[in-house]
């Protein structure tokens, strides 16, 4: 009895691992399809039914770079990257202490103020676009990069709060102690006691709060004209009424997902190490 149990322990394990490489293989061909289309001629990717053996040629990703006469994607690309990089720093230092006195040293009702950041995001992002965009017009902040890195801080830092506060729970007590018995104040046992040891889910609270803000469109592309332009508001100039665009907007799409994909990729330890803080007791 106890070999067949094993023997169907091993077919479930077998099955798992199954689901898995085609939950995977699934999440992954549109990806390979959109790689393979930005590569093609316009003409052969709007083709139907698809040319898989069509000739390749460079000819989207020059006109993205703008050799064919466009505009220069750079600015964009460069604006993405401040107002992620700069929000997500300013995200994390505000997360951090507050996650601290909602886990640690935990202040009254601490529940009730999860509970509130919470609430925060059941708005739909639309309801508080026209407001928004009239706060930036009336205090002449339109088309200015600040103020979507202030914008895309405050996006993102209720469910960096709530992130942080599971995986600050986990840090031993004991050690806090010891700090404040050797003397040492808050920001010390913040950043030399508690951010090391919850490092694996600073940083993946980071990836994630970086790429909500890389990828985030609707407030870029109302609040942002000309010098505040993001990568995703570019991308969205490839898009036409008329002519072809599809080979264009794939490699646009391939090009601004490569920080992401490259930020994912070098932090990917991290990441699962952060995402099962506290799974195993």
């Amino acid at each position: 009895m106890s070999g067949f149990a094993v023997t169907i322990r091993r077919h479930r394990g077998l099955g798992a691992g199954l689901v898995a490489w085609l939950a995977g293989i699934a999440f992954f061909l549109p990806i390979a399809w959109m790689a393979l289309t930005s590569f093609h001629s316009e003409a052969d990717a709007a083709a139907n039914p698809p040319s898989f053996g069509a000739a390749l040629t460079l000819d989207g990703y020059r006109d993205f770079f703008g050799s064919g006469g466009g505009a220069s994607p750079w600015p964009a690309l460069v604006n993405s990257t401040v107002a992620s990089l700069v929000s997500t720093l300013c995200v994390l230092l505000l997360a951090l202490p507050a996650a601290y006195a909602l886990s640690v040293r935990r202040v009254r009702k601490w529940t009730d103020v999860l509970f509130f950041f919470l609430s925060t995001k059941m708005l739909p992002v639309v309801a508080g676009l026209l407001p928004v965009y009239l706060f930036a017009k009336n205090t002449g902040m339109l088309d200015n990069i600040w103020f979507l890195v202030v914008l895309y801080t405050s996006m993102n830092l209720p469910i960096a709060v709530w992130m942080m506060q599971s995986f600050l729970a986990e840090v031993p007590v004991a050690v806090i102690e010891a700090a404040q018995i050797d003397g040492a104040r808050l920001p010390t046992i913040l950043a030399r006691v508690v951010a090391p040891i919850a490092l694996p889910g600073i940083a993946a609270t980071a990836l994630i709060c970086f790429i909500f803000s890389w990828n985030e469109l609707l407030f870029a592309r109302v609040l942002t004209g000309v010098v505040a332009e993001t990568a995703p508001v570019f991308l969205t100039g490839f898009i036409t009424s008329q002519g072809l665009f599809l080979a264009k907007v794939c490699a646009a799409s391939l090009v601004i997902s490569l920080p992401v994909l490259a930020a994912g990729f070098a932090a990917q330890d991290k990441l699962v190490q952060g995402l099962s803080l506290g799974a195993v007791k």
